[in-house]
């Protein structure tokens, strides 16, 4: 989606301030202050739900908020994790929808030349303005950009494709492309990393380091953080429900992050402390009245009665203002639960022997994971690692070749992507997981977990429509359901994809020391360097090779 005004150039200025943004009784967003100018590089974190998407949307314009105060001078480019699922253009209609403005710049300079050429009045004020303009978008150079931009990400070049003959990662790297070689003055965009091997990963980095306007990149993504945002935008709980921007860099962030929580915790134990002591002094000064308690000799009824009840009521009136005052408890965040995955000791799970897929996997792939066995499957777009991972699981037949699979072995595919009914329920569709398995005698009674105790998804994530989930809470609800399977071997194709920073942490801790065969395809780049001891295989569109 892009948004086609004139360009601004240093002038240009996105700024939102104390936006506030509702869903039915939930805030998704409240007190959200950001400005972004030209050169400027913004990171937005957040744990799967708070809001980063929906942040974009109303930086955007394509969301109202609630409340607060959106300012856009310039153009704006936004990137969506979501693709449409049928599209009938072709890569060529993406390219002239984007370079439209370029190209009506170089028209309109064309038809100014004319006009100056026949001396028509005014034609020296509309050639000065045509030149400005077309020298401002670099009008000439688009379509050399574009190129370059497509090869780069390692997208179809063809302007003849239709869309729907591309995967989800293929169209997504067009659009991509096609985004950053436009020209705009501000760039949002939602993972884009997802669906990039490393080659892209590499180049998608220079160009946003170099790219001469604001970036807003919500990213999940800690290398890319690393590497080209100066400020994050953290929309975590803090303590006085306020977003925090931490300068810095990624390393900044985290480094406030965890003083940020450190204080919160420390007030928050300091304020229990308090509330005891003075529900303990209460109490004593209560059962004193009680139990008819005496002052010294001599003194009246009425004093005694007015100086206990004196004492109950400042310790009342303490009580009350600590309440007006209250710290806010630290929200636990989730913490993800890895259950006991099963081993079988000295057996081969899966062998493959010379397989291949037509136009998939073109090169003969042979390969045995053990029980316990840990593989990192490395590879450019096109190498036919997701293939191959739904070749071992059985649910793709090779075109040649043979599988073996272990008798009564359970093994699972986390796919890149999946689509679940829209309008049914996590818990309803996650159960009724569980239950086939069961049904099918892949899992006994004995061995089922229930989605609460994974710590994925929240009481209230689990009663709403898919639908209405995020796309990293329905990732969330993928990787529930693969665990819940208790596989001897967990196959994963690109697994932190949508996923939270933390949740990719303890992910990868969890897979560490499981004892359960892993086998990883991704192009992660921190994760890759998390298993860097882990023995790869490293396909290549002619070959395949493992060290």
């Amino acid at each position: 989606m892009t948004i086609r005004i004139r360009p601004a150039g240093a002038r240009a200025q996105l700024t939102c301030s104390d936006i506030r943004v509702r869903r039915g009784e939930r805030t998704v967003l409240d007190g959200v202050d950001l400005t972004v100018s030209p050169g400027s590089r913004c990171g937005v974190v957040g744990e799967n739900g708070r809001g980063k998407s929906t942040l974009l949307h109303v930086l955007a314009g394509l969301l109202a908020p609630d409340a607060g105060r959106v300012q856009r001078i310039g153009t704006l480019a936004l990137a969506t994790q979501e693709m449409p699922d049928h599209d009938e253009r072709t890569v060529g209609d993406i390219v002239d929808e984007h370079l439209a403005a370029a190209r009506e710049a170089v028209r309109r300079l064309d038809a100014a030349t004319a006009a100056l050429t026949e001396g028509l009045p005014g034609a020296d004020e509309e050639y000065s303005a045509a030149l400005d303009l077309a020298q401002l978008l670099d009008a000439w150079d688009a379509d050399r950009r574009v190129d370059v931009a497509l090869a780069g990400l390692g997208a179809v070049t063809d302007r003849e494709r239709p869309l729907r003959t591309l995967s989800v990662g293929q169209r997504y790297r067009v659009r991509l492309a096609v985004l950053l070689a436009a020209g705009d003055d501000f760039l949002l965009l939602d993972e884009p990393t997802n669906h990039l091997d490393r080659a892209a990963l590499e180049f998608l980095t220079a160009r946003l380091r170099a790219f001469a306007g604001g970036i807003v990149v919500v990213s999940h993504d800690r290398a890319l953080l690393s590497d080209v945002a100066e400020t994050i935008l953290d929309l975590d709980p803090t303590r006085d429900g306020k977003p925090r921007i931490y300068g810095d860099g990624y390393s900044g962030y985290q480094a406030g992050r965890r003083a940020e929580l450190e204080r919160w915790a420390e007030e928050y134990q300091q304020q229990q402390t308090d509330r005891a002591r003075l529900a303990q002094d209460l109490s004593a000064a209560q059962n004193r009245l009680v139990t008819g308690w005496r002052p010294d000799k001599g003194t009246g009824k009425h004093q005694r009665a007015t100086r206990a009840g004196s004492l109950a009521r400042a310790v009342h009136r303490r009580q009350d203002e600590l309440e007006r005052h209250r710290i806010t408890a630290p929200t636990p965040p989730q913490r993800f639960a890895m259950p006991e995955l099963p081993v079988r000791p000295g057996v081969t799970l899966v062998r493959a022997e010379n397989v291949t897929v037509d136009g998939r996997l073109a090169r003969p792939v042979e390969l045995s994971v053990d029980s316990g066995d840990r593989l990192v499957v490395a590879g450019p777009n096109g190498a036919g690692k997701s293939t191959l991972l739904a070749v071992l699981a059985g649910v793709l037949e090779p075109g040649a070749g043979q599988v073996h699979r272990a008798r009564r072995a359970r093994i699972h595919l986390l796919r890149q992507e999946s689509r679940y009914p829209p309008r049914r329920r996590a818990r309803e569709l996650f159960r009724a997981h569980v239950e086939a398995a069961v049904t099918a005698g892949l899992l006994t009674e004995a061995e089922v977990v229930g989605l609460s105790s994974l710590g994925l998804l929240s009481s209230q994530e689990v009663n709403k429509p898919i639908g209405e989930l995020s796309m990293g809470q329905q990732r969330r609800l993928d990787l529930a359901c693969a665990l819940a399977f208790r596989p001897h071997l967990l196959l994963l194709d690109e697994p932190t994809n949508h996923l939270s920073i933390t949740l990719v942490d303890e992910l990868t801790e969890a897979l560490r020391a499981t004892p359960a065969a892993v086998v990883v395809a991704t192009h992660d780049r921190q994760l890759r360097r998390d298993m860097r001891d882990w023995p790869r295989l490293t396909l290549h569109r002619s070959a395949a090779v493992r060290r």
